[in-house]
């Protein structure tokens, strides 16, 4: 097996173990007394310094391979592409604490099905941003998603979470819709980062990559946090959580490193294969997603819910189908180009 196809494994489990598990350990915070919206996405990218044992584990590698007289930097990562991870990273960080501000009001199942829209706008800003293909069943998919998201809205009144007003659950809605655009097209931006890097792009510098980002969308929350005052009532929000103190630092513990896990799939993607692979997995994760809320948490799967996941998986099933039909036509161009006969004039 291709060590490409070892790492594209590697970053879909990891993207699977936080597609679905991040939104479910936010829920269980919020779900039993926690309020913290930027402490909330604040965790969700505090776990990178644990990206730091890989990178150890490739420099030691790396030391190896070299002569012993020849230095053996431990980043490899130049300032051009340092700052474009310092750009990307604050942008990462707004964009959790729009989700985190949703999922506070918004039930899990209902988020997932709006970020499943995430997949046709990552679509649309890959065409523009990374010259992307654009097919008739891409559109396709951006109309059914689009649509999937509309349907939850006229559905809003049956969804909203215990002792929450309308005007609560609207904001919430809003800004996971916001979270979506904004996280479709930080997809493409570091797809484009990679591409206008004057680097070679090696695995070990997208891990160095994802932590610097993680780094600084860690830092804007924490200013966030600071100025919200959370640092003085965490303390006190953990004695007050309904599954008790000691499994409140569990599930912020947990929170973390899961989150990170979906950091590190999602970015692991885009280097292994590309921004639309990533949006595709995120979405194609989306049913597991949903069925997980409904069994952990009771949440209510009312028709509009379902009629939105039946037109979130239609678009993604018709996107996966365009890609196929798109890879499929570009190897016969290539064959047929491969077995042309080479004139004298070209040889």
């Amino acid at each position: 097996m291709k060590m490409k196809t070892v790492l594209v494994i590697i970053n879909c489990i990891f993207l699977a173990i936080g597609n679905c598990g991040g939104p479910l350990m936010m829920r269980l915070y919020f779900r039993n007394g926690g309020q913290r919206i930027w402490f909330s996405s604040f965790l969700q990218t505090v776990g990178c310094p644990l990206i730091i044992f890989p990178l150890l584990f490739s420099f030691i590698r790396r030391r190896r391979c070299l002569d012993e007289q020849e230095k053996t930097p431990f980043f490899l990562m130049k300032p051009p592409l340092f700052i474009a991870a310092i750009v990307v990273g604050l942008l990462m960080g707004f964009d959790n604490y729009l989700y985190s501000y949703g999922l506070a009001y918004i039930p899990v199942s209902t988020a997932s099905l709006i970020i499943s829209a995430q997949l046709g706008f990552t679509a649309l800003f890959a065409f523009f941003m990374v010259k992307q293909k654009f097919t008739p069943f891409t559109i396709n998919a951006v109309v059914l998603l689009s649509v999937g998201a509309v349907v939850l809205a006229l559905n809003s009144d049956s969804d909203k979470l215990a002792n929450e007003t309308h005007k609560e659950y609207v904001v919430g809605f809003l800004l996971t819709i916001g979270a979506a655009l904004l996280y479709a097209f930080i997809l493409p931006l570091v797809e484009l980062t990679y591409k206008k890097s004057r680097q070679r792009i090696t695995y070990t510098l997208a891990l160095e990559f994802q932590m610097v980002l993680c780094f600084f969308a860690t830092c804007f929350c924490l200013v966030g946090m600071l100025a919200a005052g959370d640092f003085k009532v965490i303390a006190g929000e953990a004695r007050d959580f309904k599954l008790g103190e000691s499994l409140y630092y569990v599930v912020v513990v947990f929170t973390a490193v899961i989150w990170q896990a979906f950091f590190v799939g999602a970015i692991g993607l885009i280097f292994c294969a590309s921004s639309l692979v990533s949006g595709i997995m995120i979405s194609a994760l989306l049913p597991v997603t949903v069925i997980l809320a409904v069994i952990c948490f009771q949440e209510k799967f009312q028709a509009g819910k379902g009629v939105a996941l039946a037109l979130s998986l239609w678009g993604s099933v018709s996107y996966f189908y365009g890609q196929m039909k798109s890879e499929e036509k570009t190897k016969a161009q290539e064959t047929q180009l491969s077995q042309l006969p080479v004139t004298d004039s070209e040889t």
